[in-house]
């Protein structure tokens, strides 16, 4: 009589019912666990994103110090909507202050820098550090003249406000539509050609206009007197200058010009 035929494939065990129960009742738990999880992130994801949109912890007023009222306005502008239709823009904790910035300096040049802090719950300050206006810069002439800064930096028509220094610059410049948001050349050398130019009002007559051209300077005295030197070689030129003090005056229109040009050399012109 032939054997009964097992159904079980060869090489498989079946558990004992016990631990069959016992697995399955740790996949329930676990599964109970990863719902009680998820749930749970929901539920404190929704807290927060309701948390965010109270009143409570949403910028209501920018400070404006050192500047500009009316840029409170552009700042509000920049942090009205949502991030991802959920998180407000005016949240104290992620509003765009890099957005801000950028526009801010971008509807402003004569702004130099922009600084923003948390003030409250409710509130942010920014602090503005505005240009200051070196001297005039001047492309032809007086009736096209601006202002620019430490840098060269070219920010404001000149009718704006007074700058630090008195005298004209005159430097050509490449400048296809606007000389405004250009930078003088050899900004870096300026600083330096403009301590000369003071340092020529001590012998006797002020600087009225500077005129920067192929890499030279010429200072236009208000004596008429121009004094011509190589850019960059300011201290020698000055040293030249005034070793031979005792043989010109400054301040009596008596010389035409001064070559400084060629160093510690001095030659000079006088008027006829």
């Amino acid at each position: 009589m032939l054997g009964r035929a097992s159904l079980e494939p060869r090489g498989s065990e079946r558990l004992p019912a016990g631990r069959q129960g016992i697995a399955e009742r740790r996949r329930h738990r676990r599964r109970r666990v990863a719902l009680a999880f998820s749930v749970l992130l929901l539920l404190l994801f929704g807290a927060v994103v309701y948390g965010l949109q109270q009143s409570a912890v949403r910028i209501g007023h920018v400070n404006i110090i050192g500047g500009d009222t009316a840029l409170a306005a552009l700042a509000l502008a920049d942090m009205q909507g949502m991030y991802l239709g959920l998180i407000p823009r005016d949240s104290i904790l992620f509003f765009p202050a890099d957005r801000i910035r950028m526009d801010i300096l971008a509807d402003r040049s004569d702004i130099a820098a922009i600084s923003i802090s948390r003030t409250s719950l409710t509130s942010i300050s920014i602090k503005i550090d505005t240009r200051t206006p070196i001297a005039r810069w001047c492309a032809s002439t007086e009736a096209d003249c601006y202002l620019f800064d430490a840098n060269g930096f070219i920010y404001a028509t000149s009718s704006t406000m007074h700058p630090l220094n008195s005298f004209i610059v005159y430097q050509t410049i490449a400048s296809t539509t606007s000389y405004l948001g250009s930078t003088l050349p050899n900004a870096e050398k300026l600083p330096a050609a403009f301590d000369f130019a003071r340092q020529l009002t001590t012998l006797g007559s002020p600087v009225i206009r500077i005129v920067l051209h192929d890499g030279e300077v010429d200072n236009h005295l208000e004596s008429g007197t121009r004094i011509t030197y190589v850019l960059g070689n300011e201290k020698n030129a000055f040293t030249a200058l005034v070793s031979a003090r005792e043989n010109f005056n400054l301040s009596d229109g008596s010389i035409e010009y001064i070559d400084l040009r060629f160093d510690r050399k001095m030659y000079l012109k006088r008027k006829k």
